[in-house]
């Protein structure tokens, strides 16, 4: 796979778009392998930053950085992009057959079973969770992609008898044409408007993990899900909590119980789970159509399931200060996200929302505010400005804000005892922090503090 994959690039004018964490590691695997290529790595200003020090000891490798970055790709035989450039408004017609990644790569020459998770939310848990159902069933596996490592970190590794799984974001599919043999599609909902010229393109974009299968794949989709209209095979896997029975093979939540094709599988108690909330039972219906198709042993898998702890910033319990409870709810960065959190916790006294305006409808989440338990709305900047004004004539008591520190001040004076404080911004960080993660720590920092 790897010899593959470097006698594609040899020979050829390489671009790397992008310089972040993938870029750099792609930049790193071309370099194992092909010493005096020449590479351009082309990326805006905030991701220069070892540049230097990569020109002091590469004299084949060049930067073009900042304003215009973007410009005369159509000099490149291949560019490799890293997911978070967006070309939205900017007309690709010359160079379109020429972007490629470290993801469609992979999949192009890759002999073992991949199985890929893509939906607007629920990616990292679902995709750890299968991780760790296929590591507790001693499978050799890998978990890769968007959670963080980079494929090229561990490509040398990967074997044909090893499990690789993949968290996919809309952007890394976007313009890719290959697809895993097991594609998995959570849910799709309003978001990243910011990088897409609408939502139809963006629905587009998590399409296409279907759209390149090939026909012996097996597609896991959300049965629920009105934003996903693809024509399914019947031997493809819905997932529905409504009852929605497309295919032949359907997961389905009936009060507190799974069934898998009519035939009871698993009985959920949520007093005796870490994960909460009907969105976290409908990421576990998914793991349990996985262990099914690949033949695992039930038992274990739900073992598994039970003992999961949430991911960092997803409903994350940070910590119990003078008798209220603090959760970190950092990813939530959509309406729908946050009012299922407010649903799984139940007991939420106040909440803090507020981020980037990327153009997403917030009215059913100022609705369902209106008529929610919850006494106390932190607004902070921007979108939490429009919350503030929908929530002008409710009964609640509603603060504008301006940093997290003073949030989480206003939190320690507002809420209840026994009763929670949340943050759950249903909006994007940029502009505000460097991301999500970031955000979630700085709240943790000021509860604890």
């Amino acid at each position: 796979m790897v010899d593959e994959i470097i006698e594609k690039l040899k020979g050829k004018k390489i671009a790397i778009l992008g310089f972040g964490v993938e870029g750099k590691s792609t930049y790193n695997f071309i370099r194992r392998y092909l010493e005096n290529t020449e590479i351009t790595v082309l990326c805006s200003e905030e991701d220069e930053t070892e540049k230097n020090d990569i020109l002091k000891k590469d004299e084949f490798v060049k930067f073009v950085i900042g304003k215009g970055y973007l410009d005369n790709l159509d000099n490149y035989d291949i560019i490799l992009k890293a997911p978070g450039v967006s070309f939205k408004n900017i007309d690709i017609s010359k160079f379109e057959n020429k972007i490629t990644s470290q993801l469609e790569l992979f999949l192009e020459y890759k002999k073992c079973l991949t199985i890929g998770i893509t939906g607007t939310k629920g990616k990292s848990t679902t995709s750890t969770l299968i991780y760790d159902v296929l590591k507790e069933q001693e499978k050799d596996c890998y978990l890769l992609g968007n959670i963080g490592t980079p494929i090229f970190d561990k490509i040398e590794k990967i074997k044909p008898s090893s499990v690789v799984v993949l968290e996919i974001s809309s952007h890394a599919l976007q313009y890719i044409k290959k697809s895993t043999e097991i594609a998995i599609l959570l849910n799709i909902y309003e978001e990243h408007l910011d990088h897409y010229k609408d939502f139809n393109e963006y629905i587009k974009a998590k399409l296409n993990i279907l759209k390149y299968q090939e026909e012996n794949g097996i597609v896991i989709f959300n049965s629920d899900n009105d934003n996903i209209r693809y024509k399914y095979k019947q031997s493809d896997y819905g997932i529905t909590i409504l009852g929605n029975k497309l295919t032949e093979n359907t997961i389905e939540l009936r009060q507190n119980e799974i069934y898998y094709n009519g035939v009871k599988i698993a009985i959920i108690n949520e007093e005796e789970m870490n994960l909460k909330g009907k969105h976290n039972i409908n990421n576990i219906m998914f793991v349990l159509a996985v262990s099914k198709i690949m033949n695992l042993d039930d038992i274990k898998t739900l073992e598994t399931i039970k003992n999961f702890r949430p991911l960092e910033h997803r409903l994350e319990y940070v910590g119990t200060v003078n008798g209220v409870l603090y959760y970190n709810d950092s990813i939530a960065t959509i309406p729908e996200a946050t009012i299922c959190s407010i649903k799984a916790l139940k007991n939420v006294n106040t909440l803090i929302v507020g981020g980037k305006d990327r153009g997403v409808n917030l009215q059913n989440l100022i609705e369902f505010l209106k008529n929610s338990e919850i006494s106390n709305v932190i607004c902070m900047p921007t979108t939490g400005e429009y919350i503030a004004e929908g929530l002008k004539n409710s009964r609640k008591n509603v603060v504008k804000v301006s940093t997290m520190e003073e949030a989480v001040n206003k939190a320690k004076e507002f809420t209840e005892k026994e009763k929670i404080c949340l943050l759950s911004p249903a909006a994007a960080s940029y502009g505000f922090f460097k991301n999500f993660k970031e955000r979630g720590e700085i709240f943790k920092r000021n509860v604890l503090k």
